[in-house]
C-alpha cells in the first residue's frame, strides 16, 4: 500500500467512517494539533533528563492517539470501535504532578520559559496542549466530543507546567521567575 493516495490534493480528507471534511475543518485542526503535541511529547521523551519519566511519557502519547483517534472518527463510530479514555488515565497525570510538587520548591511567581533547552522544549508542548485543548471546546461547540477529552487535554497542560518545574530542578538550573516592570505615575 502507498502512503499517498491523492485523495486530498483538493484540500479534504477522510474521517474514520468516511465522512470527507475540508482540511480547514476543526476537527482535523483539533486533532492535527493532538498529532502535534504528540510529537512535541516524544521530543520531551528523548531528553536525557526524563530517562525515568519515558513510560510515563510513552503512555502519554498512547493516550493522545487515542484522542486522536476519537477525534478523526465520526461521532458514531467512537461508541464502537476505539480505544477508551479513562479518570483513571486523568489520576495518573494527577498522581504524577503531586509526586513533582512534593519535590520541587514551592511557586511563588509566574514562570518565564525557557532555561534549558529540555524545559523550552517542555514548555512548547505545554502551549500547544493548551491549543489543542482550545480546538477541541472549540469544536465541542459544533459537535459531540466527549468532554473527558477536554478534561485529558487540561490536566495534561497541568501535568507538562509540572514536567517541566521537575526538569529545572533535576538539572539544577535557576526557575526565570516574572518580575513585572512597573513604572512610576506621572
Amino acid at each position: 500500500m502507498k502512503i499517498y493516495t491523492k485523495t486530498g490534493d483538493k484540500g479534504t480528507t477522510s474521517l474514520i467512517g468516511g465522512t470527507r471534511l475540508s482540511k480547514a475543518h476543526i476537527r482535523i485542526e483539533a486533532y492535527g494539533t493532538v498529532d502535534e503535541l504528540n510529537s512535541w511529547i516524544g521530543l520531551l521523551r528523548d531528553q536525557p533528563v526524563n530517562e525515568k519519566r519515558r513510560d510515563l511519557l510513552k503512555e502519554i502519547q498512547d493516550r493522545l492517539f487515542t484522542i486522536g483517534s476519537h477525534l478523526a472518527s465520526e461521532p458514531e463510530q467512537t461508541k464502537k470501535i476505539l480505544p477508551d479514555l479513562s479518570e483513571e488515565d486523568i489520576k495518573l497525570l494527577e498522581t504524577s504532578m503531586d509526586e513533582i510538587d512534593g519535590i520541587v520548591p514551592q511557586l511563588k511567581a509566574f514562570v518565564l520559559p525557557g532555561g534549558h533547552q529540555s524545559v523550552s522544549f517542555g514548555h512548547i508542548a505545554r502551549t500547544v496542549c493548551r491549543r489543542a485543548e482550545r480546538c477541541v471546546i472549540h469544536l465541542q461547540t459544533q459537535e459531540e466530543v466527549e468532554d473527558i477529552v477536554v478534561k485529558y487535554l487540561n490536566r495534561l497542560s497541568d501535568y507538562l507546567f509540572m514536567l517541566c518545574r521537575a526538569m529545572t530542578y533535576e538539572l539544577g538550573i535557576e526557575e526565570v521567575t516574572w518580575k513585572p516592570r512597573v513604572s512610576a505615575k506621572k
